[in-house]
């Protein structure tokens, strides 16, 4: 068997690349070891960036989104006791779009299905082979237990945190002179998230990110009678040290004051998220390429995720449109270079929000009263909050004209 494009994972950046290459005339094959049921039903937050929208709109995968999304025309940064928003409509003229990512997932599997694409779920990828030729292959097991083998000219990690795809790229063993051999860049956050879903009344219309000195807090929105909330913990912690009671005492305590007061409700579902910024680069050996968390994962601070990972799709898609309508294999070898800019950014972005937010639990007090002024300085100077909005609401994807390449 064979194809032009195997992608590993079913996931936004893997099913987006499908799609993108799909209405391109590029035929591919996307596996993925979860059940259909399973990748439909595993519920997380999602916020889309301007350009996604627009995206999904012009590849016409957005009926759902623009009927059931919610847009969002700014947030509110809350410290001492008292809300600060950021207006994106006048300061950029630009809205983000509140739409979970398995929504966003649903409608992408539609869509491919619905045009014949080849998706193959309860598959899992047993090795890969051969990503220093041009004859890469990979061993699958099917849903039946049967093991089988496919020749591509390209695979694609798309496979997540937990990807098998990634380990096909050598370490290097000197991350100082690597080479082409991958470096993994990790920090890890000294906290965690401890998530809630509650039948309870909107506490607000748009986002509230609170700064409090017992810690952050996050109120966001399922729909109109489910809301979903989040506080800082500790990573250590546990479901069962969080009773309703306690969870609604800290919410109120870190976010109510001047202008809001948080609505609470029946409780139905909590989680802890734990979490760390990583980057492997390259993103790519032979003709392996990563995208998504595959290559690159990011502190869901600033809802950043599934959009660096349909960037990175939008990326390759166009490298791999340049390889087969021109023969030509030069943004294809500078995907790494065309990719990483935006990534890096991402991790600037989603670490400074997260470091602004956050109780540091090593903060002395003039660390604290510094990230106090540092939040006073953003919301007071409209340059502040301009630059925030803009990120916020992401920046456009790179444009591709032939052989060149503008917006990085």
């Amino acid at each position: 068997m064979k194809t032009q494009v195997a992608i590993v994972g079913a996931g936004p950046a893997g099913l987006m690349l499908s799609h993108l290459l799909h209405i391109n005339g590029i035929e591919s094959v996307v596996f993925e070891k979860r059940s259909r049921h399973d990748v439909e039903g595993t519920i997380r937050a999602g916020i889309l960036e301007q350009d996604i929208i627009n995206l999904l709109v012009d590849t016409g995968v957005s009926d759902r989104v623009l009927r059931d999304g919610e847009p969002h025309e700014g947030i509110e940064l809350r410290f001492n006791g008292q809300g600060h928003r950021i207006d994106f409509r006048e300061l950029v003229d630009r809205e983000v779009n509140v739409y979970p990512q398995h929504e966003f997932l649903i409608d992408l599997i539609a869509r491919r299905l619905a045009d014949g694409g080849d998706v193959r779920f309860e598959t899992s990828i047993e090795s890969v082979h051969d990503v220093e030729t041009d004859t890469p292959s990979l061993v699958y097991r099917d849903a039946d237990g049967e093991d089988a083998v496919l020749h591509a000219d390209i695979i694609v990690g798309a496979d997540g945190n937990r990807t098998v795809t990634r380990a096909s790229i050598p370490l290097a063993d000197d991350e100082a002179r690597p080479g082409d051999r991958r470096v993994e860049h990790i920090n890890q956050y000294p906290f965690a998230w401890f998530g809630i879903l509650a039948e309870a009344p909107k506490t607000s219309e748009e986002l509230i990110y609170a700064n409090h000195p017992n810690g952050f807090a996050l109120i966001s929105t399922r729909s109109e009678t489910v809301q979903r909330h989040y506080l800082q913990c500790d990573p250590n912690d546990s479901v069962e040290d969080w009773s309703d009671d306690r969870i609604w005492s800290e919410l109120h305590a870190r976010v109510d004051g001047e202008g809001a007061e948080v609505k609470d409700g029946a409780i139905f579902d909590k989680s802890i998220l734990r979490f760390r910024s990583s980057v492997n680069m390259p993103m790519q050996h032979g003709r392996l390429y990563l995208v998504g968390d595959a290559a690159h994962t990011v502190p869901p601070t600033g809802a950043k995720g599934l959009n660096v990972a349909v960037a990175d799709a939008w990326v390759l898609a166009h490298a791999v449109m340049r390889f087969y309508r021109d023969s030509e294999s030069d943004l294809l070898d500078a995907y790494t270079d065309l990719a990483s800019p935006r990534v890096w950014r991402t991790q600037h972005f989603s670490w400074w929000m997260t470091q602004m937010l956050h109780r540091i639990p090593a903060h002395t007090s003039f660390q604290r009263h510094r990230q106090l002024a540092e939040l006073d300085a953003v919301t007071r100077s409209r340059a502040g909050r301009t630059y925030l909005a803009e990120l916020y609401t992401g920046t456009p994807l790179p444009r591709f004209d032939g052989g060149s390449v503008t917006g990085i």
